[in-house]
């Protein structure tokens, strides 16, 4: 596909700083990115490339000024170029259509339109899927559970019995939904399972990775709300409630009861006890371990966490002791010198 900067600027809402018929080819990384590519700069430890790419024009800020090379200044540079990758490279997956021969359908169960479900799914009693949802090869969805339209069950996914999923929801392959929380009793040094009777509900406008686990509650419902987007391996347990537009990165763990508020991020392997609450907006750093409850906009990390700034000294210190180690053994050394100095002149 060819564009001009022109009509690229056209798509997204962009100004053209520079030649705006120069022709544009293809899309790339501004590291990777050849003559005849656009490429895009929002980060900004990435400035310094601004001159050293070989990229016929860069996507950027509004506050970018003039370059050596043409750009297009937009409001958001990230989403600009993912308007432009749709363009330059539109998606082309082919989804099953119709119902397999060979999937399993149970009683009572209730498909939208345009419904698709793949080869060997297992679909139980009293379920229902929305219009033009797809149902890829190899699920199981257990019974009575109600999933929305114009959304995507990608390969060997479990959604267990009575599980509510809303409209446009996206689910990875590997993940299992609904699967019991870890709940047990120890009597006399053996564990005894506590029944987990309640489910989950999961929003409009969700995606969940790869290899996700969402256990259902032991009595009411674990919550994901609407927008939340969950990277993969992820583990969420029983009875938790994350709010709505949250982001989960891959391997993070949430323990029951915790309830996330909205438009919260929860980095990398970050971990979480159950119990407590984090506040809308806030940020949990990578490997973060939260113990106790962490308040609305507030940016914690380290183990236990901290506030970030607090966190950031207390690693500073750290870093020293090596050196503060070296400085307090010499001066132990000194002192012991001088010590046996004063006692030897006390003898004489």
């Amino acid at each position: 596909m060819r564009k001009t900067l022109k009509e690229i600027a056209r798509l997204i809402e962009g100004e053209v700083i520079g030649d705006d018929s120069i022709v544009i080819t293809g899309v790339s990384g501004i590291k990777e990115a050849c003559e005849g590519d656009i490429t895009f700069l929002a980060n900004p430890k990435y400035f310094p490339l601004i001159d050293k790419t070989h990229a016929s024009a860069i996507i950027t800020s509004r506050e970018v000024d003039k370059t050596d090379k043409p750009i297009i200044r937009t409001d958001n540079p990230s989403l600009a170029f993912t308007k432009i990758i749709s363009s330059f490279m539109p998606c082309e997956i082919n989804h099953p259509k119709g119902i397999h021969t060979t999937a399993i359908l149970g009683k009572n169960v209730s498909l939208g339109k345009n419904v698709a479900i793949g080869a060997y799914a297992v679909i139980e009693d009293n379920v229902s899927i929305g219009d033009n949802t797809v149902i890829y090869p190899g699920c199981f969805i257990g019974n009575n559970t109600k999933i929305g339209s114009d959304g995507l069950v990608y390969p060997n996914v479990s959604i267990r019995e009575r599980v509510k999923i809303g409209n446009r929801a996206i689910i990875h392959s590997g993940t299992v939904i609904g699967s019991d929380g870890f709940g047990f009793i120890t009597i006399k040094d053996r564990h005894h399972k506590i029944p987990q009777s309640g489910t989950v509900e999961i929003g409009d406008d969700v995606e969940i990775g790869a290899n996700v686990s969402i256990d259902r509650a032991r009595f009411d419902k674990t919550v994901i709300g609407s927008g939340t987007k969950i990277d993969n391996l992820v583990q969420i347990a029983h009875n938790v409630v994350i709010g709505e537009n949250s982001i989960i990165v891959a391997q993070a763990g949430i323990s029951g009861s915790t309830i996330i508020g909205k438009n919260v991020t929860l980095a990398g392997q970050a971990g979480l006890v159950g119990h407590i609450t984090v506040g809308d907006r806030a940020v949990v750093a990578a490997q973060a371990g939260v113990t106790k409850s962490v308040p609305p906009g507030v940016v914690v990390s380290g183990y236990p966490a901290k506030e970030h700034g607090l966190a950031k000294r207390i690693n500073a210190c750290v870093q020293n002791l090596p050196r503060l180690y070296k400085e307090m053994t010499e001066l132990k050394n000194k002192i012991e010198e001088l010590e046996a100095k004063i006692k030897g002149r006390e003898k004489t």
